[in-house]
C-alpha cells in the first residue's frame, strides 16, 4: 500500500494526506484515508456514521469533515472480538 492516499476526484486538485498520519490520536483525517485504513467505501463509511454504527465526524465548516484518528482507531479495535 503506498504512503499517501491520493482522491480519484479529477475536477480539481486535492491534498494527499499520509496514511501515517492515523498514528497521531488528535490528527483530523480526511474521509479517503478513513477509508483506506478501513478498507471500507466512502459512501459505505457515511451510511454507518448515521445508522450511529461509526464514530461521528468532527465538522469545519460546510465542506469540511474531518474525523480524530484515536476515534477510528479506537473502534477499529472495538471490532476485533474478544
Amino acid at each position: 500500500m503506498s504512503d499517501v492516499i491520493t482522491s480519484k476526484r479529477k475536477h480539481k486538485p486535492h491534498r494527499e494526506q499520509p496514511v501515517a498520519a492515523a498514528q497521531n490520536e488528535d490528527a483530523l483525517l480526511q474521509i479517503i484515508t478513513v477509508s483506506a485504513l478501513l478498507g471500507l467505501g466512502c459512501s459505505t463509511i457515511r451510511a454507518m456514521v448515521s445508522r450511529d454504527e461509526f464514530p461521528k465526524p468532527i465538522r469545519r465548516g460546510t465542506r469540511c469533515t474531518r474525523w480524530r484518528a484515536g476515534d477510528v482507531t479506537a473502534w477499529l479495535k472495538s471490532q476485533v472480538p474478544a
